[in-house]
Formats: C-alpha cells, structure tokens, sequence
C-alpha cells in the first residue's frame, strides 16, 4: 500500500502539520508532567526537578541559531526541510529510548543530559517544521495551520504527560519510555516518509544538468557562517529599531504573570498533597483542554478590546488562583517540601484543581494575546528574525522559573515561592504600555542609537558586578543559586551583544573589534564555573579557572562600556 503525499492536499496539509506538531508537544508532557511527577515520587527534591526541567526548554532558547544551518543544508534524495524532519525526529526517539538505561533518581544528572540533547533535536525539529510551512502552506491556509499546530502541541502535551501517566499505572514507569519514542515514529513513518516537498523536488530538477559532485564543505559552512552573521546584524537592528522592539526583548525575558501553576512546581504539589499517578493525569488532561480553549477565546476578546489592554488583564487575573493556592496552603499549615509517601491532605488536593483549572483559564487567554503584541511590535522586513528571537526569550525566561522556583521552594518553602511568583509576573506590567507598535516600515527610528549606548552601559556595569557577588558568594547561602542563574543571563546576554555590535558598527567599532569577540567567547566559557569543583586536584588549573572566572566578565564590562562611547550610527544603514 501506497501512503499519500499529505503536503500535495489542503485538508492533507492541515492534517500534516496538525500531527508534526503534536510529536513537538509528546517529549515536554512526558518530561514536564509524566517524569518529573515520578522524581518527586522517588524524593528528588523541588530544586533538582526544576533545573530538570529548566533543561527541557534552554535548547528552545536557542533554537534561532538552527535556522540558517537547516536552511544551508539540504539533502537532494530526502528532501530539503523533510530530511531534517526525519533525521532529527529518529535522533528523539533513540535519545528517548536510551534513557530506559539511565537508572533513577541516583543518575538524574546523565538523564538530564540525554534529555538535553534529546530536546536540541527536538528544538532543530521545530525550526524545519516551520520552515517546510512556510513554503508549503498557502495564504488562505495559514492562520486555520496555525490554530491546529498549536492545538497538536497541545494534544501531543496531554498525551506525553496525562497519557503516560494513566498507562504507568498498566505497564509501570520504564515502558512508557517506548510509548513515547513509538509516538514519535508513528508520526515518522506514515506522515514524514511519504512527503513530497515541492521546494525541494524544484531544486533538484535545477541540478539535474550540474555536474555530479557535491560542494566543497568549506564552501558550504561558509555560507553558513555568513548566514549566521546576517541573522546577527539583522536581529540587533530590528531590537533597537523602536521603543516597542526594545520593549518586547525585556518582555520577552521577564514571567508573564504567575508561572509556577503551569511549571513542575505543580507536579510537586500534586504528589506531595496526595494524588495519585491517575489523578495527576486527569488534572493535567484538564488543564490542557481549558488552556487550549481559553487561547481562542482570549485572542478574540483581544482582537476587539485591545491586545495591550486585555493581556494586563490576563496577567493581574492570573496570580488570583496563585493566590487563592497559597491561602488555602497557609490555613492548613503547608509549607516546606515533605516526603513523597506523606499523608494526603483532601482540602489542598481540592485547593489544587480549582487553582489549576482556574490558572489555565487566564493563563491561556494570555498566551494567544502575547504572541499577537508581539507581531505588532515585529517589523515585517524583519519578521521571521525578530519573531523567532522573540519566543526564544520567552522559552529561556520559562527555563529561568522552573530553576529558581525549584531553588526557593527547598530554601524557603512553597508559600515564599508562589507569593515571589505572583510578585515577580506583575512587574512586565511597568513594560507593556511601551509595547507599541512601530510607526512607519523603517528598522531605526532616531532613537536607536541611545538604545544601543544605554544597552551597552547597563550589560557593562551588570558584568562588573559579578566580581562582588562571585567573592562573597558563600555569604549569599541559599541565595547562591540565584545570583549565579542572573548573571548566566547577563554573561549570554553580553555575550550577544559583543557578537552583533561588531558585526553591525563596522569601522566604527575602531580597536575594540578583535576585544569584543575575544570577551564574548570568555563571558560564554564563564558558564563552566559550575564545573570548577572538577579542578580541586590540580590547584594550579584551578587557580587559573578562578582568575578566567574573574577576568572574562571584567574584560567584557569594560569593552562594553568602550562601545558604549563609540559611534553607532551604522545602526541606521539598512542594507
């Protein structure tokens, strides 16, 4: 039997993307909900759960930086986008099955960092998905594939988290494993390996006649290379074009109201009050029913009331179930993590499912709302750029919640944590009113260059900072963790900014241009401090660690704050 070609029909499209996109939403349930329910089961602490999941989503972060590698590289017998498809979506379900190996919770470190890679090929799957829609799906097609993409990931959530939990309860922990990589293939084999990418089938009738050989490789990463560079200087133009562009990236990067009901924080609650793997299914399935409605119905409202308006609604309503949650933990006396086998405490299992349903209620009449402002405030020279950057930000602020709530809830308790949750979603309320959109088609606006000085001088002073609160680390206590994952921001964050403004000043960057790329790439080795305890037997390398720990966010302050005094009206060139 012959499988159709999916991409060569309208309904077949709708139905291809509808389930690509569902093998994209399968790993995050299954990690999100499924295992990180089963490691509090086992006594793994909230702050090791939540770097856990913190993992799932940094590749995500990154994921702009797959695009012009996917878009260079192309495959003439598979297919251009169809062969990234396949080989990346095969890489998940080995990397799934390979954890089967890893014994828990004594080896969460190496599950963590096969999920890790796990979720890079995950990250690099979305990128070509994308990218195969965008030259696939016709005008009148796109907005109706967008709604059932995202309705698959959904789906693909429910089915990885409350899915697999209902069928450990039959089968038990470890098969689930299979259930999932079987998940992802089945999606291979009848959707991915039947395609015909057109694109691609264009391409190669172009090279029929070219002489047999393939391009010198040098070649092909240069044209990689320059790609990458081209993304750089583009997305740091359309950043400080305009004060709304300049707003979303700080919006981008701070919690969008509560966060900690839609986290693992949830899945910690759920088994230490008392539910069972069935009853964390449940609870789960109906929260991605509800948000998954709640996203219609909030983009509509927004459309007709004002996208500004409504999203700062969404987000004041979203920490009352927070709340509600942490007056109900309050008069029952919760508060430090308890053993997985503690007693079940009814009233806070019932506090829990109202605080959830509710959550996802708000919750996700924000999400569609979100994505819209940040459309509006996107230039459309610019879009697939500025657009993709943009949630990139807002997968690594996700990846920053699930680390320092799982941090704050060991050192100071459940209550601290949802009370900073609630406090901490409120404050990109004092950003959105900046959020306009841009006036006219232009990058720059005649403010852009003040951006870029100020941006400059802010990372510069934050980098410098470092050498205070590194020295006097031990005094910080339980306050340690989140010091360091700040400043990781700040070090990545520079790090960029080095990389673009070298490439976007040109001449004007004078001197400091071989500094600012030899500072970014010691502000990105700074990250290993982590690993610095690996170097307690050799004390001269770890003398040396401690100096480059010390040295790279000074050397990189003090190139920012040069660049900051340099000329930037290349900023205004757009070429």
């Amino acid at each position: 039997m012959t499988l159709p070609n999916l991409l060569a029909t309208r309904n077949g499209r709708l139905g291809a993307f509808f389930a690509l996109y569902v093998t994209e939403g399968i790993p995050l349930g299954f990690a999100a909900i499924a295992v990180a329910t089963q490691l509090r089961r086992m006594g793994v602490g909230p702050a090791a759960i939540g770097a856990f999941v913190a993992s799932f989503y940094l590749p995500w972060a990154f994921k702009w930086a797959f695009g012009p590698v996917i878009d260079v590289f192309r495959s003439k017998r598979f297919g251009h986008r169809r062969a990234w498809i396949l080989f990346t979506q095969l890489m998940m379900a080995l990397t799934i099955l390979a954890l089967m190996a890893v014994p828990l919770p004594t080896g969460l470190a190496l599950f963590t960092s096969v999920l890790l890679v796990h979720n890079t090929f995950g990250a690099m799957q979305d990128v070509a998905i994308d990218s195969l829609a965008c030259n696939t799906l016709h005008e009148d097609e796109r907005g109706l594939a967008n709604g059932l993409m995202f309705a698959g990931a959904n789906v693909g959530q429910a089915v990885g988290g409350s899915g697999v939990l209902y069928l450990m309860g039959t089968v038990g922990f470890q098969p689930s494993f299979v259930m999932v990589a079987l998940s992802i293939l089945l999606v291979t084999g009848f959707i991915v390996l039947p395609m015909k990418e057109a694109l691609a089938q264009q391409l190669e009738q172009q090279q029929a006649g070219a002489a047999v050989g393939a391009e010198p490789p040098r070649a092909t990463l240069s044209q990689a290379a320059s790609e990458m560079k081209a993304f750089a200087v583009q997305s740091f133009r359309s950043f400080l074009g305009s004060r709304g562009a300049f707003s979303a990236m700080f919006f981008g990067l701070l919690p969008v109201g509560a966060m900690c009901l839609g986290l693992a924080l949830q899945s910690n609650l759920a088994v230490e009050f008392g539910m069972n793997d069935e009853g964390v299914a449940l609870l789960n399935l109906w929260c991605t029913i509800v948000g998954a409605v709640s996203m219609v119905v909030g983009g509509m409202l927004s459309d007709k009331l004002g996208r500004r308006r409504m999203l700062g609604l969404y987000i004041v309503l979203m920490s009352g179930p927070v709340l509600y949650l942490w007056w109900q933990m309050r008069l029952n006396g919760y508060d430090m993590p308890r053993p997985s086998n503690s007693p079940a405490v009814p009233a806070l299992i019932t506090a829990l499912w109202i605080a959830s349903i509710s959550y996802n209620v708000f919750n996700g009449m924000m999400y569609g709302t979100r994505a819209a402002i940040f459309m509006d405030v996107t230039n459309p020279k610019v879009a697939a750029t500025q657009f993709t950057a943009y949630m990139a930000l807002m997968n690594l602020a996700i990846a920053i919640a699930a680390t320092w709530q799982g941090v704050v809830s060991e050192a100071f308790g459940y209550r601290w944590t949802l009370l900073i949750d609630v406090a901490t979603g409120l404050i990109c309320l004092l950003v959105l009113p900046m959020m306009s959109k841009p006036a006219g088609d232009r990058i720059s606006d005649d403010k852009t260059e003040g951006r870029a000085r100020k941006s400059a001088v802010v990372l510069g002073l934050l980098c410098l900072a470092w050498v205070p609160a590194w020295l006097h680390r031990g005094q910080l206590g339980d306050g340690a963790p989140l010091m360091q994952t700040f400043f990781t921001l700040v070090f990545v964050a520079s790090a960029l900014f080095l990389l673009a403004a070298r490439e976007v000043m040109g001449s004007d960057i004078g001197r400091l241009r071989r500094p600012a790329l030899a500072c970014a790439l010691l502000l990105l080795a700074v990250y290993f401090r982590k690993d610095l305890a690996l170097l307690a037997a050799r004390p001269v390398l770890h003398q040396a660690a401690e100096a480059l720990i010390l040295a790279g966010p000074v050397l990189g302050g003090l190139t920012l704050l040069g660049l900051a005094a340099r000329s930037w009206a290349s900023l205004h060139r757009e070429d």
